[in-house]
């Protein structure tokens, strides 16, 4: 029953896909109807059955057979189809079917019971490197929202991983009523489920768009941030329809945020929209202090936490001002708008404003001629030798 720790020895996590698929162990993917959570898992069992490319565009290192017990789809017309479209080794790739029992019937396989037969088979096709089960409830005898129900069924199924070190995923569904809430927390039923998963994946879409994202909410082992885009492609294979997931970009930021960006409903977005309007006016001639920031954003109607989410969003910088001035918001260099800086005419003026010979030495700067209303430059004033333009000279 004890074991000293001398006699254990040290190991590094072994992973499936790096830091997002651990070997071994329970992974939760959850997220609202629609977002195509089975085609998401399809095309992960698709990589690892040929050796292909993860969404981040690393290569699985680990390629091997693939299990599949689905409760809610076809294999023949929906799933078959979906891994084919995209692309999967169909040698590797099995569904988990039924079994028969004493009386020589088929019966379903329930994945509250049946894991240790599951065990054998695994051992008959020389292993697999990621089971999937559709969904993850399914596996839970008796009430899924009780603690003790959900860790006694999923043990077994837990053990079997660590045993095989296949990956396991497990496709569950948000509760309703917790938009905007913990990510990991809307899980549907008991708290054991993402307490015993090692890592929880969530993904989420955009209701105005077709874009979707993946997520990591939760890990006890690799960091749980970030996530990357997606959108699900309709075709045709062999004169079937399907579909297939195009991944995208990479995203950085916790769940929560991720979440939220493509979540929000349209009275939100329009919101957002609006401040980011108004931020990029409000920057658009130059860095800005948050202290007027927040006075013309409070003058506007604007929280200051929807103009840290328009900042966000444009991608504004915020830089540190000496040791006691605070902080000021610029607009990055790709969105910031482009001004005329082919040969600007320089011009002098004294740090009070008022416009005097350059020849004064009264603690002079360099100005941009564009910045004084016309007609309004003294008689007199003398061109900076720090103009562009190279009929324009003179000694500072």
């Amino acid at each position: 029953m004890l074991t000293s720790f001398a006699n254990i020895k040290p190991e590094a996590i072994r992973w499936l896909w790096p830091d997002w698929l651990p070997e071994g162990k329970l992974t939760l993917l959850a997220g609202s109807p629609g977002t195509g959570k089975t085609t998401l898992a399809l095309a992960l069992s698709a990589a690892v059955s040929r050796g292909g490319k993860w969404p981040d565009g690393s290569i699985c290192q680990n390629p091997g057979n693939v299990l599949i017990w689905s409760g809610e789809d076809d294999a023949s017309d929906t799933l078959a189809p979906r891994l084919l479209y995209a692309g999967a080794d169909m040698s590797r790739v099995y569904q988990v079917g039924g079994r028969v029992d004493e009386s020589g019937e088929i019966m379903p396989f329930d994945p509250a019971h049946d894991i240790p037969l599951l065990a054998e088979r695994l051992a008959e096709i020389g292993g697999a490197s990621l089971l999937i089960l559709d969904p993850i409830v399914a596996a839970v005898s008796g009430d899924a929202h009780r603690v003790n129900d959900v860790r006694r069924n999923l043990q077994s199924l837990v053990d079997m991983a660590s045993a095989y070190r296949c990956a396991v995923l497990g496709i569950s569904h948000f509760a309703k009523g917790t938009k905007g809430s913990s990510p990991a927390e809307r899980v549907i039923g008991s708290q054991a489920f993402v307490a015993l998963a090692r890592m929880v994946l969530v993904a989420g879409k955009d209701e105005t768009a077709e874009r979707r994202i993946l997520a990591r909410a939760k890990s006890n082992i690799a960091p749980d941030e970030g996530g990357v885009s997606y959108t699900l492609e309709q075709g045709e294979i062999e004169g079937i329809p399907s579909s297939r997931v195009v991944w995208g970009e990479l995203i950085d930021g916790s769940a929560r945020d991720i979440l939220g960006d493509v979540e929000r409903d349209d009275e939100e977005r329009t919101g957002l929209d609006d401040a980011c309007e108004f931020l990029a006016g409000l920057l658009s001639d130059g860095p800005v202090r948050t202290k007027v920031l927040k006075a013309d954003a409070d003058g506007a109607g604007y929280n200051w936490k929807m103009m840290q989410r328009a900042a966000s969003k444009l991608g504004v910088e915020k830089r540190k001002v000496g040791m006691k001035e605070g902080w000021e918001w610029a607009l990055a260099k790709e969105t910031a708008p482009e001004e005329d800086t082919k040969n600007p005419t320089l011009y002098t003026v004294s740090p009070s404003g008022i416009h005097v010979p350059f020849g004064s030495g009264k603690g002079l700067r360099a100005v941009d001629f564009g910045d004084f209303p016309e007609g309004d430059i003294a008689k007199g004033v003398s061109p900076s030798v720090n103009s562009s333009n190279p009929d324009i000279g003179g000694d500072v």
